[in-house]
């Protein structure tokens, strides 16, 4: 399986901590936040990865070079301008398997990553979302996914507030490279706001429930809360997979 991982944002909400320093490369547990991402990769045997860089990415480029030392192999689009999330995967385009997991580069989801890919592969969807039902609101992110009886995405909204609205988007998809077809040939595209709801109408989405809360470092609050789960030796099981992580 090939990840792709978003690793270009400017992490603005994190004020001085990403003045001088990419987000993916924010000390969490020790080490940069990106390096315990492609750690879990690595132990659940996906080692073939691309980077889509933008702001600062010579430090991650730097850092994490060709992967060997890490027992992968890591390969690197960057952005000269910001594309947005699906222009950053449009300009990667040549890299891309014919399907592939994407990342964001700033939120963590220990699941068995091998799960979505199967999903995918036994669906006749174009993509798939990994959803969490957040019942005790743990993330402090609003429910934004709606999933319909066949378990496809029925809708996805990060701006209204709604019942029907009952899970939230988990930081984990895969693909299949066609998607790519369905973006403008160049400018900003944005996955959420152009593809998603084409994919939507389209009933080419599929969902992936998960009761595995995901992490993330997008506040200086939630990233304390990713600093005290990876602080620690971690042996997480869950009913979806089993991830030992150290």
């Amino acid at each position: 399986m090939q990840a792709v991982i978003l690793a270009g944002g400017l992490g603005t909400r994190l004020g001085s901590l990403t003045r001088k320093t990419p987000k993916p490369m924010v000390p969490v547990a020790g080490r940069p936040y990106l390096e315990h991402q492609l750690r879990l990769l690595r132990d659940q045997s996906i080692r073939d990865v691309i980077l889509l860089t933008g702001y600062l990415g010579e430090q991650i480029e730097g850092y994490f070079g060709d992967g060997r030392r890490f027992d992968l192999r890591i390969r690197y689009s960057r952005e000269r301008q910001p594309l947005g999330t699906g222009g950053a995967l449009r300009e990667a385009r040549l890299l891309l398997n014919a399907t592939f997991l994407l990342l964001y580069g700033d939120s963590l989801l220990p699941i068995e990553y091998a799960a979505a890919a199967r999903r995918l592969t036994d669906s006749a969807a174009l993509g798939v979302i990994v959803a969490y039902k957040d019942t005790f609101g743990q993330t402090a992110v609003s429910p934004n996914v709606a999933l319909d009886r066949s378990g496809l995405v029925a809708r996805y909204d990060k701006t209204t507030a709604d019942a029907s609205l009952e899970y939230v988007e988990a930081g984990v998809s895969c693909f299949r490279r066609d998607v790519l077809d369905l973006m403008p040939a160049d400018g900003p595209v944005s996955l959420e706001q152009c593809v998603f709801p084409r994919l939507i109408e389209r009933r080419q989405l599929a969902g992936l429930p998960t009761p595995q809360r995901f992490y993330d470092i997008g506040t200086p609050e939630r990233l304390r809360d990713i600093e005290e789960y990876l602080g620690v030796p971690l042996r997480r099981e869950n009913d979806d997979a089993r991830v030992h992580y150290r």
